[in-house]
């Protein structure tokens, strides 16, 4: 591959961050502090908060077996999202590959940042060709995006296949494992060091139940993790944030009870599902939701929302014709929605 330097915007390499008062001090001796501006009431909100969240890493560390230098935390997955477009990809020159169909996302943060975005079909499984997204590179390819298991679809990637692109590209692989909990499949965390072009994203959305709080979490290099503390805005994490992430990871066991729950909840609604008159087909999923293709998806939807239930509309995305996306909720809100389905009439 080529090396983190050469793939770095040069500006980005040239830039100077800017330093924060609390970058500037790292003591924890102190008990006068008159550096910030802050103003000395209303403690401890009054202080802005580590600009790196070490404590934060120190903790998700010890959970996610990964050193807390290979850890960046930004407001949502989609920031480390985009700031991997501002560090590597020149606007109107460079380009990135990504499987269709996919998390919107990647493309948005391509269009805001003038970067060229091509699609590369899934097959009839949703699954993708290692050789078809390397046909669709170039010399001016920086970056290719995966999200395994997949969304909309639900499905894990063929590990097989996101080792050959590892192996096969000479840019960043960006694998996006947002719904890694809700699989069986082993997270590429441990990969890590096998894979200096390889960028991990998880957060705390999904299984940890903090959408909220906007906490998403990037697992990288050293090397790739200062260039993002390089550019991110300096207080990036606000401090009741990292106070509730800091919570749950002291919550884990009750984490992993919920991800056992919605696991066996999926099976529960896979199966009422396949049992339904306007079911065409079910998709197999590794996440917490699913997708199914039924006899109507724009009139089910239509009317679902007349019952006061919510699902995801998918019709119109790529392979994924007269779809719906149901999220696994409890068996309250599940069965409130087996029962409204069974009494819909096309």
């Amino acid at each position: 591959m080529k090396t983190i330097e050469e793939l770095t915007r040069p500006n980005i390499r040239q830039l100077k961050p800017y330093s924060s008062a609390r970058d500037e001090y790292k003591g924890v001796t102190a008990s006068v502090f008159l550096d910030a501006n802050e103003n000395p009431y209303n403690g401890p909100h009054n202080r802005y908060p580590d600009p790196l969240q070490w404590d934060l890493k120190v903790e998700i560390s010890k959970i996610k077996k990964v050193a807390p230098e290979h850890i960046f935390l930004g407001n949502g997955s989609d920031e480390a999202i985009d700031l991997v477009y501002r560090a590597f990809c020149e606007p109107r020159i460079d380009n990135v590959v990504a499987i269709d169909p996919t998390y919107g996302m990647y493309q948005v943060c391509a269009d805001v940042n003038d970067v060229e975005y091509r699609k590369v079909l899934l097959d009839e499984h949703f699954q993708f060709s290692a050789d078809k997204l390397l046909a669709a590179t170039d010399e001016h390819t920086k970056l290719i995006f995966l999200c395994s298991p997949n969304n909309p679809t639900g499905n894990d990637l063929l590990r097989s296949e996101i080792e050959k692109l590892l192996h096969g590209f000479d840019g960043l692989v960006l694998l996006d494992e947002a719904y890694n909990d809700f699989s069986d499949a082993p997270s590429f965390l441990s990969e890590l060091d096998k894979y200096p072009n390889l960028i991990v994203f998880q957060t705390f959305s999904k299984a940890w139940g903090c959408a909220a709080i906007r906490l998403g979490m990037a697992f990288a290099s050293t090397e790739i993790i200062s260039i993002f503390n390089k550019i991110k805005y300096p207080y990036n994490v606000n401090l009741l944030t990292q106070k509730q992430a800091m919570e749950m990871l002291h919550r884990y066991y009750e984490i992993e009870r919920w991800v056992k729950t919605l696991k066996e909840e999926r099976g529960y609604l896979e199966e009422q599902f396949a049992q339904l008159p306007c079911t065409v087909k079910m998709y197999p999923s590794d996440a917490n939701f699913f997708l199914v293709r039924v006899t109507d998806a724009v009139k089910i939807y239509n009317y679902l929302v007349g019952e006061g239930i919510i699902v995801r509309n998918r019709n119109s995305v790529a392979l994924c014709g007269n779809c719906l996306r149901v999220t696994v909720g409890t068996r309250t809100e599940n069965d409130k929605l087996i029962e409204a389905l069974k009494a819909y009439t096309a």
